[in-house]
């Protein structure tokens, strides 16, 4: 038999997109259309529904970037169409390339009713299955025209300030139409198999069979009269779609899903119309398609329409009731989870698990990150203490350099703990049930022979949109198909719990699943990290002096404001705020409202420590710090012990000395550190003949993905800025010798002072930055005279070690990597620190040099100007600290990580105040002390072992109590165990490397205080 197979495929394209697809629509009648235009930024539904119409048509355009428009189309339906099915067709100068990124509308009934969203796949509305004619048919829409944002290319469009007038879209089709459902299934049948067929293997029979049904069907359908030949054509494919899967075909959980970005190339305000629209058009789905399971995460998005769409979350909220919308993650948003800090990361969880019981009863056991860049070694321990079990993420299938050897495994954190993990093998999270995917997913499943099954998130996604009626229709024809992979609708928990109950034995992956790709995200939008630094800490000390205060004065605990605060910096933790991969418009907010935050939460502070100390000044000193500071017990108030002298002079061949009889620093004539001598253990911080606290600026311009990447060739050009301006001594500080030290280069300015204070064991350099640069990266480099091969990075909760060199393809791709407030490199009896306040992202090389030492260099990333999406990215005023410790050991480090973020700033009190508890091991250390999320009045505290081995400790609550449980985050009690048990009038902690444990003590609070 002659191959005709090519042919059959290429008439199968040409007749399905130019004469079947068409002819779902076989009659139609214009829809008159309205316009109102928005005067700025939206209205409620009730003001948009009653503003004046102005007459538009087809074709005309419309939509200034980011302003909202309000349709009114309307027509009669033809009384020849009684009985038919009739949809209204509203093309709002869609792009089907580009759902979710360009024009959106929401429909509503007269009476305010929401109908569903409209978006490039989903442009229609149904109006009736059968029809009665003389019908008149009203729908108004609420039509947002945010533009589409070019990707990587510099666009004044991400910000409305600067994005102009000029409309940016056409209106395209406006019909009321008869829908031809027939030929609709036959379109879905067709496509199927089609795209089946091109996935098959070029021999087996089954592939002749499908392209033999395929032309049967072809040849059934009369172009000229597609509509009345439809049926006779899905005739000729019953059997061939009737043909059942083989027994051992992979099977794939389809989870409807709509990737809801909750801010990226759009405001968050945006968010809030997105989430409407789409969950609209899934409830929607879910009454017309019994089979069908649509899983929603991030509670904050929940909470957006909750305020601002009420009338589309009660939709929701039946939907949920019936089992089928299935509230997902436990997350407050899909959140990074490189940079948040240990408590920050707790309250994610906190927040969404707690948001989804209070409303829906629903608690969740799986985690669902399938777009965030990487994860943390710290999240798996995070995960069960919020009372999860299971992860899953689809995004390190897309690293660069090596593919990650499991799609199921076990993933171990710092502490041990094991999470059941899954990579979909699809590979996407914006599933479409094509043939090439689902194909893809049971050809690349790297489990196979183990396991025999994988997840698909289904629908689109990243700006939302969800799933569309087609993808339902292609996966009930996949549900048990010759050829292909079965598919059936589940809720992540289902498919969690059969993909472990069958994997008995999975892999295990050890440490951090580290994203090889967006790594400049630990850098980007420098201001947005400050920010979440910032208020990371202030909540801290917000809660511990609340809670001081509440036990110890009656103070009253600020429980709806630390609530909403909390919600605040969690939202902006979303994995593409805090990464800084945002339109200028998110960063602009962001950092609006981190000022606003810490405005709120130091008169919170300083309310309590008024109320706990007198608003009188005095001479005790509020330490909000873990450890003891300068006498000052951790969360006490005391007077601190006086600074011991230091002194500065010339340097023998220019430049300083400054000393303070642990350290003995040299700044040569260009402002460069050329020593930092430890003079209790004699030994030299810095290689011989190097310099630090060298500035050095890269070019900056990655492959695409220009906020997220930075790519390993930006290394090959360096310049050293060594010129300086100025260098002298700043004689303003009584208590620290300070060198002052200016820069100039390109468009920039740099100041930094370098400090050494009396009785300190580190050099604080502050460096402030006017960065006016374009495409280039600013780094600080420390060589240190130190041979490691690892490194200890502060992560959530403890930390994690990374080796120095790159041995392997996996070594060689973390060019680029996280840390919190401390990283630390040792040698046996020896190590070196550098603390920040807020900086993210670093690299560590190294060399052996002539002599035969070991030069190990870490360079800290402080500023990028990529121009995409935000054109003018870092421009402006920033300031870094870094604080330099030399012989630090891992204890040394967190202390100094957490005093360089704690440093008491706020004037004395004239009383004294005891610590709510105390702990008399610097290994335990304290995470959060708060009351109760319950308003219960009692107290929680939270402690992590931070040094990375086992510890003992005794915990002292310095206030009456009844008593203390073992809770999880959500601070509800855990089965007793020897972790925390009874002794003498406190509580005795046997803790694990790097475990964290919640204790709740039964409080007696006055009214006012609780």
């Amino acid at each position: 038999m002659h191959d005709d197979r090519r042919l059959v495929e290429n008439r199968l394209g040409r007749v399905l997109a130019e004469r079947i697809t068409p002819a779902i629509y076989p009659e139609s009648v214009p829809l008159k259309a309205a316009i109102w235009v928005a005067p700025d930024e939206p209205v409620p539904v009730a003001e948009g529904l009653a503003a004046p119409r102005t007459p538009i048509e087809s074709g005309a355009r419309w939509g200034a970037p980011w302003a909202t428009s309000w349709l009114t189309v309307e027509a009669t339906v033809p009384a020849a169409w009684v009985g038919k099915t009739v949809e209204a067709i509203i093309d709002l100068g869609f792009d089907q390339n580009m759902t979710g990124f360009q024009c959106e509308g929401m429909v509503y009934l007269p009476d305010g009713s929401p109908v569903k969203g409209l978006h490039p796949r989903s442009q229609w509305v149904r109006i009736a299955s059968s029809a009665v004619g003389g019908e008149h048919v009203v729908l108004h829409v609420e039509a947002a025209s945010n533009p589409i944002i070019p990707f990587f290319s510099p666009t004044t469009l991400g910000d409305k300030s600067t994005a102009g007038d000029e409309p940016q879209y056409r209106l395209g089709r406006l019909d009321l139409a008869v829908f031809d459902e027939e030929v609709w299934l036959l379109v879905q049948d067709l496509e199927v198999l089609g795209e089946l067929m091109h996935e098959m293997p070029e021999d087996p029979a089954r592939r002749y069979d499908i392209v033999r049904a395929i032309e049967r069907a072809l040849d059934a359908v009369d172009l000229q009269n597609v509509n009345a030949t439809a049926a006779g054509a899905r005739a000729c494919l019953v059997d061939v779609l009737a043909k059942p899967a083989v027994a051992s075909a992979h099977k794939i959980s389809a989870v409807g899903h709509a990737h809801i970005d909750s801010a990226w190339l759009w405001p968050l305000r945006e968010t809030v119309r997105k989430v409407a629209r789409t969950t609209a058009n899934m409830t929607a789905l879910l009454a017309d398609e019994p089979e069908f399971i649509y899983a929603m995460s991030q509670a904050a998005q929940y909470d957006f329409i909750k305020r601002h769409r009420p009338e589309v979350y009660e939709r929701v909220e039946k939907a949920v009731s019936e089992g089928r919308f299935v509230p997902t993650g436990g997350m407050w948003v899909e959140a990074d989870t490189n940079m948040p800090g240990s408590e920050a990361m707790a309250r994610q969880f906190v927040y969404g698990k707690r948001f989804f019981l209070e409303e829906f009863g629903v608690e969740n056991q799986e985690v669902w990150l399938p777009d965030t860049f990487g994860f943390a070694a710290g999240l798996p321990q995070i995960i069960k203490a919020a009372g999860s079990r299971w992860l899953l993420t689809q995004k390190i299938s897309w690293s660069q350099l090596n593919q990650f050897p499991h799609h199921t495994f076990l993933w171990e954190g710092i502490d041990g703990t094991r999470i059941f993990t899954h990579f979909p093998p699809v590979d996407t999270y914006n599933c479409s049930m094509q043939g090439r995917e689902i194909a893809h997913a049971a050809r690349t499943f790297k489990d196979k022979g183990r396991a025999s099954m994988s997840l698909a998130p289904t629908g689109w996604g990243d700006g939302g949109g969800g799933t569309t009626r087609e993808m339902v229709a292609k996966a009930a024809r996949m549900k048990n198909l010759e050829g292909s992979p079965k598919v059936v609708w589940d809720s992540p928990a289902d498919f969690f719990a059969k993909a472990e109950a069958e994997y008995q034995n999975p892999p295990v992956w050890v440490g951090e699943l580290y994203l090889e790709l967006h790594r400049a995200t630990l850098t980007s939008q420098a201001e947005t990290k400050q920010g979440n630094r910032r208020s990371e800490h202030l909540l801290r000390e917000a809660e511990l002096w609340a809670a001081t205060a509440a036990v110890r004065k009656n103070f009253e605990y600020p429980y709806a404001a630390l609530d909403r605060i909390w919600k605040t910096v969690l939202l902006h933790q979303f994995h593409d705020i805090l990464p800084g991969s945002s339109i200028a418009w998110v960063h602009r907010e962001a950092k609006q409202t981190y000022t606003a935050v810490a405005e709120e939460l130091t008169t919170i502070i300083e309310r309590a420590q008024w109320v706990l100390g007198g608003e009188r000044a005095g001479p005790n000193i509020f330490n909000p710090a873990p450890h003891t500071w300068r006498s000052v017990p951790a969360g006490a108030a005391a007077a601190v012990a006086a600074r011991h002298s230091c002194s500065v002079a010339e340097r023998a061949g220019g430049g300083f000395v400054l000393d303070n009889r642990l350290l003995r620093v040299e700044v040569d004539v260009r402002g460069l550190i050329v020593s930092v001598f430890d003079l209790e253990q004699q030994r030299e911080t810095l290689p011989p003949g190097s310099v630090a606290n060298l500035l050095q600026l890269h070019p900056d311009y990655p492959n695409a993905w220009d906020a997220w990447d930075v790519e390993l060739f930006y290394r090959n050009r360096v310049t050293d800025l060594t010129e300086a301006d100025f260098v002298a001594v700043d004689t303003d500080s009584p208590a620290a010798a300070v060198v002052r030290v200016g820069r100039s280069f390109g468009s920039s300015q740099v100041e930094q002072t370098v400090a050494l204070y009396g009785g300190a064991r580190g050099l604080d350099i502050d460096t402030r930055v006017e960065w006016h640069e374009t495409e280039k990266f600013l780094k600080l480099a420390f060589p240190l005279d130190i041979r490691a091969d690892r490194y200890a990075s502060e992560t959530q909760f403890g930390h994690l070690f990374r080796p120095t060199h790159t041995n392997t393809s996996w070594e060689y791709a973390k060019f680029e990597a996280c840390n919190h407030r401390f990283v630390h490199f040792a040698e046996p009896g020896w190590g070196v620190a550098l603390v920040n306040d807020a900086t993210y992202g670093h690299d560590v090389t190294r060399t052996v040099r002539a002599d035969g030492g070991t030069t190990t260099t870490l360079r800290v990333s402080l500023l990028r100007a990529p121009r995409f999406p935000d054109p003018d990215t870092d421009h402006g005023s920033h300031c870094f600290r870094h604080t330099l410790v030399p012989g630090a050991s891992i204890g040394d480090a967190v202390c100094e990580g957490y005093r360089v973020n704690l440093t008491p700033l706020r004037p004395g009190v004239a009383e004294p105040v005891e610590s709510l508890f105390a702990i008399d091991n610097d290994a335990v250390v304290t995470s959060a002390v708060k009351l109760a999320d319950d308003g219960s009045g009692d107290v929680v505290l939270r402690v992590y072992e931070a040094h990375g081995g086992r510890a003992s400790a005794l915990v002292v609550a310095g206030f009456d109590c009844a008593g203390f449980e073992v809770c999880d985050l959500l601070e509800r009690p855990l089965p007793a165990d020897t972790t925390a048990i009874p002794e003498g009038a406190g509580v005795r902690l046997r803790l694990r490397p790097f475990q964290l444990v919640t204790l709740r003590f039964a409080g007696s609070l006055g009214s006012a205080a609780r």
